[in-house]
């Protein structure tokens, strides 16, 4: 338990000490380990296999944890990308000056110590580090012990460049994978400035419930998408079938599809496609007598209570048809986690009602809730899609790291 303390106190103080670093030198080592990630793929390929074996491959978080040569590319390439951006660090937000001579400016600053606690995604470990290094954060990262191996040749490579610019390595510390390592991390008042959760609703609830330190919560999308009576039915059966299949095992897959009833004899064509990835349907009463004989029985259920306002992370999406526009969004409303939700219309009135009511932290128009993602966003990664509304909403990247100080400039002035 101590030593765990003294690694916080160690991560806070070099944190401090590299505060000065330029943002070249900064850049550099962002670049500096994309290539080592290229360079190393075979060894965290095997290290990745390692914690593969140790899951069978039906579970949700599986292709989560899966990193092959086309990912780890994809977050080299991520890691240049986020090298290419513009800091915040020192942006002048506001200036103001005053009547007795002061002058105040408003800049951004970073947030201090980020701690990140995650489950089976050892991409999270690559893309926190890059965006809380950009931003002059120091790091602490508590993945699940199902990632181990991966999180830990990870971790030595962002040691071994920090090691090659002459920066102290001590400025991310990869925790113990133990479940009672968090305890002292919700508990370490004064050494961490926030704590960000991702993975499950569970851990996330946890969180909260136990830190005494900040939390922004991100991560579990209950995420619905409603087809209007004026929606397109080419465009939302190619976009139900992208939201639902292209990764099961995200915050921002789709979960439950909403129907207007006068559009009830086109949900076949809307679904049928999701038979050929073995997509269970709960479908509520209207749905399933529309369904029934024409979407494989196998696959066709009854929806019960249970089937709306959960996030399946799984090859499963529940469907509810509603009388109108109103219905839909009071049930968004009821069961939504405020991440992402989506209409299919082509009318205007009934868009912009649907954008201006619900409350998400992405709302989409005739789009796969698959974008909401900061490197789609144009961010090059994030560190979470934050549900919440205090701080940062949606995904986090570079802006949604730093804080803000006031700087005041005077000449002997006194109250």
């Amino acid at each position: 338990m101590n030593n765990i303390a003294d690694n916080f106190r160690k991560v806070r103080e070099i944190g401090y000490e590299t505060q000065d670093l330029t943002l070249e030198l900064r850049n550099k080592v962002l670049l500096d380990l994309a290539n080592l990630l290229e360079d190393k793929t075979d060894g965290i390929v095997k290290a990745n296999q390692l914690d593969l074996d140790k899951m069978a491959k039906d579970d949700p978080k599986y292709d989560r944890l899966l990193l092959n040569q086309e990912r780890i590319k994809g977050i080299a390439s991520d890691l240049r990308k986020v090298s290419s951006l513009a800091s915040p660090i020192g942006q002048i937000l506001e200036e103001v000056s005053r009547p007795n001579g002061l002058y105040l400016k408003k800049i951004r600053v970073s947030l201090g110590v980020v701690a990140v606690i995650y489950e089976a995604r050892p991409n999270v470990t690559i893309d926190v580090f890059a965006l809380a290094f950009k931003t002059a954060n120091a790091v602490v990262l508590k993945g699940g012990s199902e990632a181990q191996h991966s999180n830990q040749i990870l971790v030595s490579l962002i040691h071994q460049s920090l090691i090659q610019n002459n920066i102290d390595p001590g400025l991310v510390y990869l925790m113990p994978p133990e479940r009672e390592a968090v305890h002292d991390l919700l508990n370490a008042v004064g050494l961490i400035d926030v704590c960000i959760p991702r993975g499950s609703q569970g851990l996330i609830d946890f969180v909260r419930k136990n830190a005494k330190i900040p939390v922004i919560e991100t991560g579990a999308g209950i995420v619905h998408t409603y087809f209007d009576k004026s929606g397109d039915v080419t465009k939302a059966s190619k976009i139900i079938h992208n939201a639902k299949t292209r990764r099961v095992s995200v915050c921002n897959a789709l979960d439950t599809l909403l129907i207007h009833q006068e559009r009830l004899l086109d949900l076949p064509s809307l679904v049928s496609s999701l038979a050929e990835k073995n997509v269970e349907i709960y479908a509520d009463t209207e749905s399933y007598a529309v369904l029934d004989g024409k979407y494989p029985a196998s696959l066709l259920k009854h929806a019960t209570p249970e089937s709306f306002g959960t996030e399946f992370l799984d090859y499963k999406l529940s469907i509810k048809s509603v009388p109108d526009l109103d219905s839909a969004i009071k049930h968004i409303m009821n069961h939504t986690s405020g991440h992402s939700e989506a209409i299919i219309a082509e009318d205007q009135v009934v868009i912009d009602r649907f954008l201006r009511i619900v409350d998400a932290a992405a709302v989409y128009v005739n789009a796969s809730t698959a974008f909401t993602d900061g490197g789609e966003f144009g961010m090059g990664a994030e560190i979470g899609i934050s549900t919440q509304k205090l701080h940062a909403r949606g995904p986090m990247a570079l802006p949604e790291l730093t804080s803000y100080k006031w700087l005041i400039y005077g000449n002997g002035q006194i109250r």
